[in-house]
């Protein structure tokens, strides 16, 4: 068996309707496991036909992951229908916004913080028992290297990212003895439904070669990138790794700012060895 299998596994992805938890849906889908594809908008049907037509199994919840009632009605339909929950990625989330610090107002952050903080926990907390009664299986959580400091995203929408890379840590020492792993995947800039305004932005200027232009690949990154590594930590190929936030970024988290001076005398330093 592939150690990327998810055969005989039931999966249930938030934020299914678009982006990285679409793109996760199918791929954790392509790889075996019957899909609970959750979200407030209805283009999660969408989600599932997709599955469905390539041959799979998946069920549509419409669903506020920021909802008690419903997070736990997701996970009471996920073992109702296919009879056991293996692995969840809590992966819905909103920006809130780009306002600036002291634009933000106390509104903005009980909404971000609902979903993309109070979300993630109750997940973990509706469907933990459950993967414990399928003998252990996978959480994850969808952080963002903006909550691993400053500098890529607004202040109620980072401070609740590094949130939840707190609350993957401590999860995983609350599940002690368990088998149910929990680990968080701290996305670079992508191009999801979330960032569609930015790309949209760059590119009516003309300038979407700046997108990405600050980590190591310069560019931006896709929805099935981090779909794979969800892949990755929802299969038997990490079944050693628990209590992680890990950057998919293309590298911008590798770095402190390094000065235009420096850059510029690496990129000749690489022109002279392209040359001789």
């Amino acid at each position: 068996m592939s150690m990327f299998s998810l055969a005989g596994k039931t999966a249930l992805v938030t934020g299914a309707a678009s982006g990285i938890g679409r793109a996760s849906a199918l791929l954790f889908a392509e790889a075996g496991a019957c899909i609970v594809a959750c979200d407030r908008a209805d283009a999660v049907r969408e989600t599932v036909e997709a599955i469905v037509a390539a041959g799979g199994e998946a069920e549509a919840v419409i669903m506020d992951a920021g909802d008690e009632d419903d997070v736990a009605g997701a996970v009471a339909t996920a073992v109702s229908v296919y009879g056991r929950l293996d692995v969840v990625y809590a992966n819905a989330g909103i920006t809130g916004g780009l306002p600036e610090f002291f634009d933000t107002t106390a509104e903005t952050w009980a909404d971000v913080l609902r979903i993309n903080l109070i979300g993630p926990f109750l997940a973990i907390k509706h469907a933990a028992p459950a993967i414990m009664r399928a003998g252990g299986g996978s959480i994850i959580c969808t952080a963002s290297v903006a909550g691993l400091r400053y500098g890529a995203g607004p202040v109620a929408y980072s401070a609740s990212k590094a949130g939840v890379i707190n609350l993957v840590q401590h999860a995983c020492q609350s599940l002690v003895g368990t088998n149910v792993r929990v680990n968080a995947i701290c996305p670079g800039l992508t191009e999801t439904g979330m960032t569609k305004p930015l790309y949209d932005q760059v590119r009516a200027v003309g300038k979407e070669d700046r997108i990405g232009q600050l980590n190591p690949l310069q560019r931006g990154g896709e929805p099935e990138e981090i779909a794979a590594m969800a892949l990755f930590l929802a299969s038997p190929a990490s079944s050693y790794v628990n209590g992680q936030a890990i950057a998919v970024d293309g590298g911008l988290s590798a770095s402190h700012p390094v000065a235009p001076a420096t850059q510029n005398a690496v990129k000749k330093a690489l022109a002279q060895l392209k040359d001789d």
